[in-house]
């Protein structure tokens, strides 16, 4: 097609994920396939039409006699707007950036929820600091000792739910068993604490970044301890689907009867009690979807299973 800036192959404009619209003299004189579909008219019959007609919309209609730039709200999307002008020639481009403000939203709620988690493990510290500057019998400062423990834990494990998005992944091939087992390590006495036991299903070659997959059975497995009744057994079982290893957490809590919203930034389950960011899920979905796989809840059996898939390698560890 030749217009007065030159030659635009169709083939080019029309692979272009952004809606364009060529026009000159107030007529349009091309628009692209995105931009066809964006306002329902084909592209043979928007060609020579007054640019009112096709866009329908004045904001529109001077955005491209002066130039620069604006967002519109229609039907629930977001839409960035840009148009330039050379001499009698203009051109608009639109381009639906939704889901970039969804995510920027979220981000900033994700990150003022988890800086809000901070102050209370920050603020034990503190009070467990000041009261070691004191002399006490031994048995207290060393209860003193353990709680302040207790919180750096917490609080590291907030510096890497914090970092989740930003790390970069290290995938190597591992057996499930060895994530497994630093699991167990590490809830040793939250287990204990609350008479429960933990079991695994069969081993799976997989391929993923070991602290990432770490992090993600760290979540489901504390999630059911925190809202299972003491003494439960919670069962991790593993299957082969297709390319793909699937692990699901299985604990005896109560039914849950909207699981999907779980997995929303800052929600936590109407059992939920004492203090939580209700970041868990959350965090669990976003590392889970960055090595393209899924994460879900259910009810299986009488219990609440939490699952996701992660890519496996063919075989068994």
């Amino acid at each position: 097609m030749t217009a007065a800036s030159g030659t635009v192959p169709d083939f080019w404009i029309d692979a272009l994920p952004q809606a364009v619209l060529l026009c000159g003299g107030g007529n349009v004189v091309r628009i692209n396939a995105a931009a066809s579909r964006l306002w329902g008219v084909t592209q043979a019959r928007a060609a020579g039409r007054p640019v009112l007609e096709v866009v329908r919309r004045h904001t529109l209609e001077a955005l491209i006699e002066r130039g620069g730039e604006l967002e519109l709200e229609v039907g629930g999307r977001t839409l960035r707007c840009t148009a330039t002008r050379d001499g009698e020639v203009s051109a608009l481009v639109v381009e639906d950036i939704t889901e970039h403000h969804r995510r920027e939203a979220e981000l900033r709620e994700a990150t003022a929820v988890l800086s809000h988690e901070f102050r209370t493990p920050v603020t034990a510290l503190r009070g467990v600091l000041e009261a070691l500057e004191y002399d006490m019998p031994r048995e207290l400062s060393q209860n003193f000792v353990r709680q302040g423990l207790q919180e750096t834990g917490r609080l590291a494990r907030l510096v890497e739910d914090l970092a989740v998005g930003f790390r970069p992944t290290r995938a190597r091939t591992l057996p499930l068993a060895e994530a497994f087992a630093r699991a167990e390590r590490l809830l040793e006495n939250e287990l204990t604490a609350r008479g429960s036991r933990l079991s695994f299903g069969p081993d799976h070659l997989v391929r993923a970044d070991p602290d990432k997959l770490l992090q993600v059975l760290l979540n489901l497995i504390e999630n059911a301890l925190k809202y299972g009744p003491p003494g439960q057994d919670i069962e991790v079982q593993t299957a082969g689907r297709g390319t793909w290893a699937e692990v699901c957490v299985l604990d005896h809590g109560p039914p849950i009867p909207d699981t999907d919203s779980l997995f929303q930034a800052h929600t936590r389950g109407v059992h939920a009690s004492g203090q939580g960011s209700g970041m868990g899920l959350y965090i669990v979905r976003s590392v889970v979807q960055g090595w393209g796989g899924q994460a879900w809840a259910t009810r299986a059996g009488g219990r609440n299973a939490f699952c996701f898939t992660l890519p496996g390698v063919g075989g068994r560890g």
